[in-house]
């Protein structure tokens, strides 16, 4: 406790405060990371357990496997990319949009700005005080309006790097159910086995990441995203043995 508390004073210093808001957690790609190579495994392993329900050589798990890798990697690259995009272009266009309404009708703006912090308890002199130095600056005063009134964070991962991030893990942790029929191990049965062991360690390392990321248990996250894998693969496999019946 005596440790954490000696961190927790030192990672409020003037220094790390300024660093820390000067590179905010929300644009790290790590996010892009684990979406991607969450939904890479499940799509990949997905293909496989389709095969092998359908009795499908080794030969076509590989061509199947790597053209999802290709194809909806590049799909959900792109996706995440104009996602991306459009959200900064919707930032934009608020942010310009209260910087014209702010010179057209100022007085309403500022109207705006005393009522956001009469709300929080402010009043009197020192809400006269707050609402004049707001909006003495007009960087200041937009920056407030977008994040009291338009509750619109000016934090977002850059478009391209987005994309690229969200392929990059795709392709490579989606491979990794692959790995056993690329090099080719013994007979389908092993190949299968060694394949969903990897998936499986795979999904748990991805589903911790994930917690990690959004500040909830490693253990009970990696746990959830084994489930839900567990399930597109058992939907998978069923799909692939029942159109093997159908299609005889």
């Amino acid at each position: 406790m005596m440790s954490r508390s000696r961190d927790l004073r030192d990672e409020h210093t003037p220094r790390r405060i300024r660093k820390r808001l000067s590179r905010p957690r929300g644009e790290s790609g790590l996010g892009d990371f684990i979406l991607g190579g969450i939904d890479g495994v499940v799509t990949t392993f997905a293909v496989i357990a389709g095969a092998a329900g359908g009795q499908l050589s080794a030969t076509a798990v590989i061509i199947l496997g790597i053209a999802n890798l290709v194809a909806d990697g590049f799909s959900m690259a792109v996706s995440n990319y104009l996602g991306t995009r459009a959200r900064n272009q919707e930032m934009l266009q608020s942010r310009a949009d209260e910087e014209w309404q702010i010179e057209e009708f100022p007085e309403g703006e500022r109207r705006e700005i005393r009522e956001i912090f009469a709300r929080k308890g402010l009043e009197g002199q020192i809400l006269d005080d707050v609402v004049e130095t707001i909006t003495s600056d007009r960087k200041i005063w937009v920056d407030t309006m977008m994040a009291e009134e338009l509750k619109l964070s000016e934090i977002s991962a850059r478009p391209l790097r987005a994309g690229f991030i969200t392929f990059l893990a795709f392709s490579v942790c989606g491979f990794l159910p692959l790995l056993p029929f690329v090099i080719g191990l013994t007979d389908f049965e092993f190949m299968l086995s060694v394949s969903t062991v990897l998936s499986a360690i795979t999904f748990f390392a991805l589903g911790a990441g994930k917690g990690q990321v959004l500040g909830v248990g490693p253990i009970r996250s990696g746990l959830q995203t084994f489930a839900i894998g567990g399930v597109a693969a058992m939907l998978a496999f069923g799909a692939g043995h029942v159109l093997r019946l159908v299609v005889g």
